[in-house]
């Protein structure tokens, strides 16, 4: 009798000592052993995928217009600053070299347009070259750095003595790199005025030079509806118009007409476009 009682004690404590590890745990509280992790191996970056630059279009010579069978006209316009129009402003006898109105009626009908800025007006309108440039509508070419002739004669400019041009044309578009960041790769003469040497120096400066075939006549006009029949009377299929940002005294009225021609211009069926956009279609 006592050997029964003592081997059912000794029952009773192997079950407790069994169950009493496991007692009040659920399913989810065992846990198979946890194995250590292997360190991850490093992942190699992917190389970052380079697009090649485009090749800038090689300068060929002389631009007067586009295709002529094209429907579509670049209005321009220039940003003249010479040493005396900065006197001018200075000495308070100019009010301004720019004339808001214009760039006003060109974002007002949603019409694009290439303004040829020399260095001294941009340097003289830092903030209005940041802006224009910012304007989805415009472009930028380069017009010199201080509107020095490149032959004569050429209306009383001073001229820029042949040496220099190349050197000239490239100053101008080193400030047009520091406030209009992808500007496009054309050039205007001063005045218009050119010969083969001219033309010469500006290609050598890797640029393109771009005249017009449409005198708009707004340069001291002031008869806004001369000006505006003179544009709707010469421009064609692929026509460069030239008119001017100065506003009074040099441009007085180029504002007044401006409505008129773009109104004109698209009643013919004709599109207006930046130069970049007529001489890619042309080519």
């Amino acid at each position: 009798m006592r050997w029964r009682r003592l081997a059912a004690a000794v029952l009773l404590l192997v079950a407790g000592g069994a169950l009493g590890g496991s007692a009040g745990r659920t399913h989810a509280d065992i846990r198979p052993p946890v194995r250590p992790r292997r360190p991850a191996r490093p992942v190699r970056a992917a190389a970052p995928r380079v697009t090649p630059s485009p090749t800038p279009p090689r300068p060929h010579g002389m631009v007067f217009h586009g295709a002529r069978g094209s429907r579509m006209v670049a209005l321009t316009f220039d940003a003249d600053m010479t040493p005396g129009m900065w006197r001018s402003l200075d000495a308070k006898r100019v009010r301004s070299s720019y004339d808001h109105r214009i760039i006003k009626t060109l974002d007002a009908t949603h019409t694009p347009a290439t303004i040829f800025a020399t260095g001294m007006w941009i340097k003289r309108y830092p903030d209005v070259t940041r802006t224009l440039a910012a304007d989805p509508l415009l472009e930028f070419g380069d017009h010199s750095y201080q509107h020095s002739a490149f032959s004569t004669p050429c209306y009383g400019l001073p001229v820029l003595a042949p040496r220099k041009r190349t050197a000239d044309v490239r100053h101008a578009a080193s400030i047009l790199d520091r406030y209009v960041p992808g500007h496009t790769a054309y050039f205007r003469f001063p005045g218009g005025c050119h010969d083969k040497a001219a033309v010469r120096a500006v290609l050598a400066a890797g640029v393109t030079p771009v005249q017009w075939d449409v005198i708009s006549g707004d340069a001291f006009g002031h008869d806004p509806h001369a000006i505006t029949r003179t544009v709707l009377r010469e421009a064609k299929g692929g026509s460069i118009v030239v008119m001017h940002l100065n506003g009074p005294p040099n441009a007085p009225e180029t504002h007044a007409a401006l409505p008129g021609v773009i109104r004109g211009l698209r009643a013919r069926g004709l599109r207006l476009v930046t130069v970049s956009k007529l001489l890619a279609d042309s080519s």
